[in-house]
């Protein structure tokens, strides 16, 4: 996880410290999460990328959608190569992690999902998805409830409590809520292509160390288009581990 970077830059963090959380921070609500690894270069992603788009609309989901990029040097034969202008290295990065911690190996493909921290599946298929998202719910569902509260001056405040020892990072997330693309080549070419909850930064924040936490985080301020979520994931070495508990950010 060290390799997760911000392109915004570090978000100010007044405090982490220990304290308790509001009465409504239980975790007995506490989202799934969804992420979606996908590339505007892959012919097979529209399809994942529009499930996702039904899946963000959900609000016992976190979804979330990484663009890679390692389709970007592809080329499709007299359509060439398409650059996914929201993909980055440290998307593929942590898709490689995952495989790691999940599948054993390293190799990645588009477009799949991770449920939970711990499950994949093909992101285009629907039924293979909602059982895994049934699976995470019925085996390891978040212990950690999420809250976060909004401050005057822009800036939040999040809550982390429950029953879990394990030791976790605290993750905050920001994306764009949705763009629409005109692919002009490789193998979409042709296509407009709209896409949801797309992660643009990344940045520790915090520790959950089997306590009540509260964390600070002075003038943060987002864009029209963008919102953000928490993610309390557990640490292993070389590994992503499950989540713990999530939130997506308040409008």
């Amino acid at each position: 996880m060290s390799k997760w970077k911000s392109i915004f830059g570090a978000a100010a963090i007044l405090a982490v410290v220990q304290a308790a959380a509001p009465a409504n921070a239980g975790s007995g609500d506490a989202p799934t999460v969804v992420e979606l690894f996908t590339s505007q270069g892959c012919y097979s992603c529209p399809a994942a990328e529009a499930f996702l788009t039904e899946l963000a609309d959900k609000e016992d989901l976190v979804a979330l959608e990484w663009h890679v990029d390692y389709w970007d040097e592809l080329v499709y034969g007299y359509a060439g190569k398409w650059k996914d202008p929201f993909s980055s290295r440290d998307n593929t990065h942590r898709q490689q992690i995952y495989n790691q911690s999940i599948r054993g190996q390293g190799g990645v493909y588009t477009p799949q999902m991770i449920i939970g921290g711990r499950l994949e599946a093909v992101g285009s298929q629907r039924g293979s998805v909602q059982t895994a998202i049934q699976r995470t719910r019925a085996e390891a569902p978040a212990k950690l409830g999420v809250t976060i509260i909004p401050k005057a001056d822009k800036g939040m405040v999040v809550h982390v409590d429950g029953k879990d020892a394990r030791p976790a990072s605290i993750w905050l997330i920001r994306y764009d809520h949705a763009h629409t693309t005109v692919v002009k080549s490789g193998e979409n070419k042709g296509k407009t292509l709209t896409s949801r909850n797309i992660v643009r930064g990344v940045e520790r924040v915090g520790a959950w160390k089997g306590r009540s936490t509260k964390v600070e985080l002075a003038s943060l301020s987002l864009a029209e288009n963008q919102g953000c979520a928490i993610l309390v994931q557990g640490e292993k070495p070389n590994r992503h581990g499950p989540i713990l508990g999530a939130a997506n950010c308040p409008r």
